[in-house]
């Protein structure tokens, strides 16, 4: 069988589509065969197979095993197709072969060890309780080879990531950590066997994590153990010099100098990744030892500076790279680890304390002669552009933007310390700002200096203000003038990257430095304009644009408004010297131009009236349609236009209208005779934006100039990000203008509108789309109902409802099933008798609508969200409790949920084996349940908010607050934070600052009286007997 398998095996790599399928598929076939597993751990032992038909050998075992290994395993397929011989056959095989067989191919040894690690997740440690002593003997055994300890340790690192759960774990904790900790302090062992063995004990902290709320006594003391002995060992680590550094020549070989060298810097690296993980978890245990630790980075940093300028700002070695098994080996990524950790450390309070206190000893000397001007200098030295960078940013400025944009940024030693002057400047404020001046003058009054340690402090300038505009802090008008003057010696100067770097700090200088800053920005802003258009270099071109973003809504509108028709036209000529159509890996100049190009506008929206400034917005974004980001920002800038041109009066959006919608429909157009799907979704969305924020009544002739594309879209497309807008602007149409919308006729089949909306409802209603595409189907149905009546839908009302009703029925998606259920909700609240007796005769799939609507909406209810839609389904089901029909009374729902505490975390299998169960309670019971949790919902009270913001918004008090044991990211399900308020945080809706639900006074009032006068009788006692004790408390203290 073995050949057999080696011919299909080869035949899976091959080009040919055609050979590649029906050999998968012939593999596939012979799974039931009970050689077959056996056969490919056969051919992946053999030395004299090609490494890549071995691996290729694994990854189908692998994948086998998965489907038909076990039901413990996720994408189990429901058949064991091994034996018990055989299964034993395999593991020894594949362990033998990811720890013990000598082979110099390290892939064929980490295929074989995610095998192992795939069967040992499901049958460890019960069908296979010798692995983890085979693997610590290997570990423990000082004649391991380091091919075998290479093996087991890789074993180990997949077993702690996905094979334990967290009673194995602690049974073996100690006997593991000891092991590992054995391993990295012997220095016998290569250093990257030794980081590996660091990396599996950072690792451990994931279970740790996982378990620490429920055994934090327990956890803390045995972690206190550990790190008394793994903390020296770090410090030494991390103070030992790095050996001699390899040649270029030399680096890419096995030599004992590159080994050594990549060794020693992934040893550090791990190192430092723990010590992060740490932090993290335990932050606690780490205090103590922070100022060791501080000092410790910051002398390594200064000692490897001179290899790091020398390999990557002269030199262009190969940087951010990582070996097989994952560990990071480069000098780059050590100084990219080692800066963030000592941003983190700045803000430990053992740190920050003795630095505050060095800080107040130097007294005026402090910005020139204490630890702030030695850290800036620091930062300032690792921001420098590397060679690498200025060769990949002179070919595409887009990588360039990046940096600004933060749309495709890599995080990178030059990001990071500008992040490392941002965390000094949120403790320090303006002192940090003075230190940096102090700083610049220093590095530009050095005739030493090079251009690019100039534009690094400046970069580093650029940072810290940026982040003080975004918390409003500004700087003094001394300051000011002191970058200013720097500003004005790098536009002149002549390296590309130092003059464009002079612009974007003038940009960001204007919005921070007030109202006396206003004259000279304006004269840098005049001088940007003049440089998109004149500057030889592109980088400098598209830093200037990105500057006018800043200066734009800075300075004085009667300094910008006159402006605005240059900047425009400045944009315009620069969009049609470039092929914005070149497919290129990231969109940042699109970005950057829409951005720009929105700030100007909305200086004074209504300049689109008059100028090509909304034609050249829709240009960059037609040129990105399938960038998200991109046309995000084009959409909501259009949105605030269309907005703010209503608000002006009817005659400004008509000329709004007359602008913007031919090039509209014509997108459509084009979109759709290219099958450019992205440009047909996004114009349609902008379709939406524009009827959504459409004055009452319409202009003239609007339902004539967009329905015919709308109706034709919502009839063929299937695609969801098409459909959902479509569907919400035709609703807006009927919505804000329901006379012209119903005296349109379409002209190809000479259907009335109504008919037309009636047909797209079904349409949408119907198989052939998913419920993401029909989200939006219920809203436009039932505002069809409410609008057109019964008197114009006729005999259609009872057909379109039965639709809603059977489509109901099968719907999952949770936005969907609202919009469905609030046609029914909307239609109770006019008549409630009619809706139940619809739904008592309407027949679903042979049995009553009536069980089946009342099952989803109830059960459904308190995940709906947006204020209106919420308010509408409490007085509706309010209004249904009180008809008081036996025919409800009747109806069973699911209740509450029956809680099964094991104790153990469920995962997707277990969920899938063991769902959940439920109480089984009647419709009336129910409607007061979902009643109940609303009033505490509507009740917004304060304890409820200021938990919720505290959960959900980033800390502004004390930066020590991440250094105690609550890690700052959770969010704890105590607060009493309703799924409703998650929901709304969600929307980022309109009320406060997450659109959290707050205190609604009208729905509340409702509530209360609703429960007031249900209290007054006599079955509602019984129904109050039957609610939890929590209900039951909440409905007490109503008094």
């Amino acid at each position: 069988m073995e050949q057999e398998l080696l011919s299909l095996l080869a035949d899976t790599q091959s080009p040919v589509a055609d050979t590649r399928k029906a050999a998968e598929l012939q593999l596939l076939h012979l799974y039931s065969n009970e050689s077959f597993p056996l056969s490919l751990a056969a051919i992946a032992s053999h030395d004299s197979v090609p490494t890549n038909l071995r691996q290729s050998a694994l990854s189908v075992l692998r994948t086998f095993i998965a489907a038909a290994w076990s039901p413990n395993l996720d994408e189990f397929k429901g058949q064991i197709l091994i034996n018990d011989v055989n299964k034993a056959q395999i593991r020894r095989v594949l362990l033998d072969l990811a720890t013990a067989t000598e082979t110099p191919e390290r892939k064929v040894k980490s295929s074989a060890s995610f095998a192992v690690s795939k069967i040992a997740s499901a049958d460890f440690p019960e069908q296979w309780p010798e692995l983890l002593p085979s693997l610590l003997q290997i570990i423990n055994d000082a004649n391991s080879t380091a091919s075998a300890l290479h093996g087991a340790l890789k074993v180990l690192l997949d077993l702690v990531d996905t094979g334990f759960n967290e009673e194995q774990f602690f049974n073996v904790a100690r006997d593991l950590v000891t092991s590992l900790f054995n391993v990295a302090t012997n220095e016998s062992r290569k250093p990257i066997l030794r980081a590996l063995a660091v990396a599996v004990f950072r690792s451990c902290f994931d279970t740790l994590e996982m378990v620490l709320e429920q055994h934090k006594n327990a956890v803390k003391q045995f972690m206190d153990e550990v790190l008394g002995g793994w903390f020296p060992f770090f410090i030494s680590t991390l103070k030992a010099p790095l050996p001699q550094a390899p040649s270029e020549e030399e680096e890419s070989k096995d030599g004992e100098i590159p080994s050594q060298w990549r060794g020693s810097i992934g040893l550090k690296l791990q190192v430092v990744k723990t010590l992060m993980k740490i932090r993290m978890v335990f932050p606690a245990l780490m205090t103590g030892q922070s100022p060791v630790y501080f000092s410790t980075i910051w002398t390594e940093l200064s000692n490897i500076q001179a290899a790091y300028y020398s390999f990557y700002i002269n030199d262009e070695r190969q940087g951010r790279l990582e070996d097989v098994d994952g560990l990071p080996y480069t000098l780059d990524f050590l100084v990219l680890e080692e800066l963030d950790l000592i941003q983190t450390l700045l803000k430990a309070p053992p740190v920050k304390a003795e630095l505050q206190q060095q800080l107040q000893n130097s007294g005026q000397s402090v910005t020139s002669s204490s630890w702030l001007p030695e850290i800036l200098k620091l930062a300032g030295s690792y921001a420098q552009i590397t060679t690498e960078e200025e060769g990949l940013w002179d070919i595409d400025v887009n990588l360039f933007l990046s940096e600004e944009t933060s749309v495709t940024a890599n995080y990178t030693p030059r990001t990071c310390s500008g992040d490392l002057v941002v965390k000094l400047g949120e403790w320090l404020k303006a002192l940090a700002a003075e230190g940096l001046l102090v700083y610049l003058n220093n590095v530009f009054a050095d005739s030493s200096s090079t251009w690019k340690s100039r534009e690094s402090a400046l970069f580093i300038l650029n940072q810290l203000l940026r982040d003080f505009h975004e918390v409003s802090q500004s700087i003094s008008p001394e300051l000011s003038n002191g970058f200013s003057n720097l500003i004005q010696f790098s536009v002149q100067q002549e390296h590309e990257f130092l003059r464009a770097r002079g612009y974007l700090v003038a940009g960001i200088l204007a919005q921070v430095a007030g109202e006396t800053f206003s004259a000279t920005a304006a004269s840098y802003l005049e001088a940007t304009l003049k440089a998109i258009s004149e500057d030889p270099s592109e980088v400098v071109k598209v830093s200037c644009i990105r500057a006018l973003q800043d200066f734009m809504p800075s300075l004085p509108t009667s300094m910008t408004i006159p402006l605005q028709i240059s900047v425009i036209s400045a944009i315009s000529d620069f969009v049609s010297e470039h092929d914005l159509r070149e497919p290129s890996d990231s969109d940042d100049l699109k970005v950057t131009l829409a951005e720009t190009l929105r700030d100007t506008i909305m200086v004074n929206p209504s300049v689109v009236l008059s100028s090509i400034a909304i034609d050249v917005l829709f240009n960059i974004a037609s040129n990105g349609a399938t960038n998200f980001q991109l046309t995000m920002i084009v959409t909501e800038a259009f949105e605030d236009i269309a907005e703010s041109v209503a608000e002006q009066g009817h005659d400004s959006f008509v000329l709004l209208c007359e602008k913007v919608l031919p090039s509209l429909t014509g997108a459509i157009d084009v979109g759709n005779l290219t099958q450019e799907n992205a440009l047909t979704n996004f114009a349609a969305d902008l379709l939406r934006a524009l009827a959504e924020r459409a004055l009452e009544p319409l202009p003239a002739g609007f339902v004539e100039a967009v329905m015919p594309k709308l109706n034709r879209l919502l009839l063929d497309s299937t695609d969801a990000e098409l459909i959902r807008p479509a569907t919400e602007a035709v609703r807006h149409m009927l919505s804000h203008d329901f006379n012209q919308f119903v005296s349109w006729r379409d002209p190809q089949s000479g259907k009335e509108a109504t008919e037309v909306v009636l047909v797209i409802i079904d349409r949408l209603l119907g198989p052939a789309v998913d419920d993401n595409a029909a989200t939006e189907v219920g809203q436009l149905a039932a505002e069809l109902v409410e609008r057109a009546g019964s008197e114009r839908l006729g005999p259609y009302l009872p057909q379109l409802l039965q639709a809603v009703a059977q489509r109901l029925a099968t719907a999952e998606q949770a936005q969907f099933i609202q919009s469905l259920i609030l046609v029914f909700a909307r239609l109770t609240l006019i008549s409630a008798r009619e809706v139940v007796d619809f739904l008592a005769q309407v027949d679903i799939g042979g049995q009553s609508g009536l069980p089946i609507v009342m099952s989803k909406w109830l059960e459904n209810s308190v995940n709906f969200a947006g204020y209106d839609e919420i308010k509408q389904n409490i007085i509706a089901l309010a209004t249904l409790y009180n008809l008081e029909d036996s025919r409800l009374a009747q109806v069973q729902v699911k209740g509450d949920l029956i809680i099964q505490d094991t104790g153990r975390i469920k995962t997707r299998s277990q969920t899938r084996n063991n769902p959940d169960l439920y109480t089984t309670v009647t419709a009336p019971l129910k409607i007061v349940k979902v009643l109940v949790e609303e009033l505490a919902a509507a009740s917004g009270s304060k304890e409820i908010d200021a938990a919720t913001a505290a959960a959900l918004e980033e800390e502004e008090g004390s930066d020590d607050d991440d250094w105690e044991d609550i890690p700052s990211n959770t969010l704890d399900l105590n607060l009493g934070v309703t799924k409703q308020e998650l929901m709304a945080f969600g929307e980022g809706g309109t009320e406060g600052v997450f659109g959290v639900r707050k205190r609604d006074d009208e729905t509340q009032a409702f509530l209360l009286d609703f429960f007031r006068n249900a209290s007054t009788k006599s079955e509602f006692q019984q129904l109050f007997a039957a609610l939890t004790p929590t209900e039951q408390d909440k409905l007490r203290s109503l008094g």
